[in-house]
Formats: structure tokens, C-alpha cells, sequence
């Protein structure tokens, strides 16, 4: 089933283009565990396309609570974007990201997790055991209810949905783990990868060939146990394509902040990775010297932490945009993506 609506878009940074952009709805039947070159496209689509699809929880567990895939981190995609070519910059905008169940489920992992001994952190310690916590997901009211397994306390948190991943294929001919965050995007487990961000991926293959997954009611910043408040989600997706602009790293712009990742071990290195891309999109996009970019930067980043649980940790450098001079960054793709998000929230009331 697809909806048709005419759009302008910006193919380029100067060049603007009538498109028939079309809503494409997709139930995924087949998952992938790795970002891969090697994978068949899911589904075809072009720059200016919304893509309403679902995805299954970090477990393989679908929107009708059946096992469907294995873990970790099964992938709806990948999504062969038509005109992505290497050097371009893929935009994901995520227009909203809803749980599909009323459920949802959250877990420690023996020898996973910050505040443990892993494969990587040899401890002489038994591992922590596997505790199962199940979450009554309540979306009208907007709230997760976690429930104590060994005691009386009950807390309502406010339900915050994401995607811990969210990547294209890597380059150089790689298949990296679901698990694994990376330059190609992958398990980074922020927080800001909410409806209403758009995500900025470096294309490394022809089609970019995107995937997304690792549904979270929400989580906290560094998700200490290495599992979230895990669901399966109902998502829709805003794509376009930035032909000619590099994207060495992925970064995120919402309508507040910008913001740049790094994922890396150790921590310091991803702390590393994103400030100094944050520093190169600031000189960029505003015309500074780097050193002006570092010493503003310096004085007004916040960097919180995503992960520090998964093969390589993430970090995530963030600016108030209001702290700026207006810019339309990668020609204005937040805002005609945002506007296109609109449009099919609008159609669906």
C-alpha cells in the first residue's frame, strides 16, 4: 500500500527538485544480526520517501509477542535508497517511533553490562545471575511502570521511545555485529534517537542499504546493565539524501540541538571521536577557525553518555543551536524532513 504526495526536496545543497515522494508501509519478515554490504535489499525507495514499518525487540520478540528472530539486535532492512552513492550523506528522520505492545521486558546478562565482570574485565567474582523485569507499557498515559522483583517498590517512569540502532553498511567490504556501534552508525544506544531527530549517516555503498532496530521504551544515559526497557516498535521514517556531503561520523540534529557520536574504546576515545566532529561541523557550517570552534565548544558543549556497555562505547557531543547564528545545516534536510513528517501525521488523523 503506498500514498502518494508531491514534495519539494533538496537533492543537493543548491539544487532543488519537484519528487512524487510515496509512503511505503512494510512488515518485515526477514532479520539480519550485522550491517553488511552483502545483504539483499528489504525494500527499495527514494530520497523524499516515509517508510512506516515495525521492528522486533532486542530478543527477536515480534508486535504480537512471538519469537520470530534471534538476538542480538535483529534489523528491519536493509533499505537500498535509489541515488546513494559513497561520499553522500544519508538523513533519517524519525517521525515517530511508538511501542506495539502494552509489555515490555528488560533483563542483566551475565558477563554484559557496566557494573560487572565481562570477557573483556576478568574478574574472579561469579556472574551477576539473568533477572527478568517485565514493564506494563501504558501509552496513553505516557508511562513504563517499573515493579521491584524483590521488594514492594513501583516507579512510573515517562516513556521515552527510540531505536538503539539505527546504520547503514560499513564500508570497506565489513559485516559488523547488530551489537557493535561503529562510524557506520550501529548499536550507538542514545537516548536522542527519538521521533522528531533526523540522523545524518556517511554512505559507504551504492544504496547506503540503512537498517533499524533495538525498539527502547526508554533508557537511561549509559544503559548501566546493557539492556534497556526493550520493546518491538511502530515506526516511521523520513529519508533523504545529501548528495556530495562527507558524514565521517554519524550525527543527529533535532530542532534544539546538534549533535555529533563517537563510538570507541575506551571511553575517553568516544568521548574524543565526538567532540572533535562536533568541532569540524561547527568550523564548517559556521566559518570558524578550528581553534574558535574548540574554545566555543569548550565553554557550551553538554556531553552525555549513551552506552558503555556494548564492544565499543558511545558518546554523544551536543550544542544548543539557539546559542548559534541561524544556519540551515546539510541545506535545510531537518526541516523539509520534519515538515514531511507533518504532513503524514496530519493525513493520519
Amino acid at each position: 500500500m503506498r500514498a502518494s504526495v508531491l514534495i519539494v526536496i533538496a537533492l543537493s545543497f543548491g539544487t532543488v527538485a519537484p519528487l512524487e515522494a510515496e509512503t511505503h508501509r512494510f512488515i518485515p519478515q526477514t532479520f539480519y544480526n550485522t550491517f553488511s554490504f552483502a545483504h539483499p535489499p528489504a525494500l527499495r525507495i527514494k530520497p523524499g520517501d516515509r517508510v512506516v514499518t515495525k521492528t522486533v525487540d532486542a530478543s527477536g520478540v515480534d508486535w504480537d509477542g512471538k519469537t520470530v528472530a534471534s538476538g542480538p539486535n535483529p534489523q528491519t532492512g536493509p533499505f537500498y535508497v535509489e541515488g546513494a552513492e559513497p561520499g553522500d550523506t544519508l538523513a533519517l528522520h524519525f517521525v515517530s517511533i511508538e511501542p506495539s505492545r502494552d509489555w515490555a521486558a528488560s533483563t542483566t546478562v551475565p558477563l554484559f553490562g557496566a557494573l560487572t565482570g565481562t570477557h573483556a574485565t576478568a574478574l574472579l567474582q561469579e556472574p551477576l545471575p539473568e533477572v527478568v523485569w517485565i514493564y506494563e507499557v501504558d501509552r496513553k498515559r505516557r508511562t513504563v511502570t517499573f515493579r521491584a522483583r524483590r521488594g514492594d517498590l513501583t516507579v512510573e517512569l515517562p516513556l521515552d521511545p527510540m531505536h538503539g540502532t539505527v546504520g547503514v553498511a560499513p564500508a570497506s567490504f565489513e559485516a559488523r555485529s547488530s551489537l557493535v556501534p561503529d562510524a557506520h552508525g550501529g548499536n550507538m544506544d542514545t537516548p536522542e534517537m527519538r521521533a522528531g531527530t533526523t540522523c545524518y549517516l556517511g554512505v559507504n555503498v551504492e544504496g547506503a542499504l540503512f537498517s533499524i532496530g533495538d525498539g527502547h521504551c526508554r533508557q537511561g544515559e549509559g544503559e548501566s546493565c546493557g539492556v534497556a526497557v526493550e520493546a518491538a516498535m511502530d515506526t516511521v521514517v523520513a529519508v533523504d539524501l545529501v548528495k556530495g556531503a562527507a558524514t565521517p561520523w554519524p550525527r543527529l540534529e533535532s530542532d534544539s540541538h546538534l549533535m555529533s557520536t563517537g563510538s570507541a574504546r575506551p571511553l575517553e576515545d568516544a568521548f574524543r571521536i565526538s567532540q572533535v566532529d562536533l568541532v569540524q561541523w561547527l568550523a564548517e557550517a559556521w566559518g570558524l577557525d578550528q581553534l574558535d570552534a574548540y574554545q566555543l565548544l569548550t565553554q557550551a558543549v553538554e556531553a552525555p553518555v549513551a552506552n558503555v556497555v556494548d564492544p565499543n562505547y558511545t558518546f554523544v557531543s551536543k550544542l544548543r543551536k539557539d546559542l548559534l547564528p541561524a544556519r540551515e545545516l546539510y541545506g535545510g534536510t531537518h526541516r523539509r524532513l520534519r515538515e514531511l513528517g507533518r504532513v503524514y501525521l496530519a493525513e493520519r488523523r
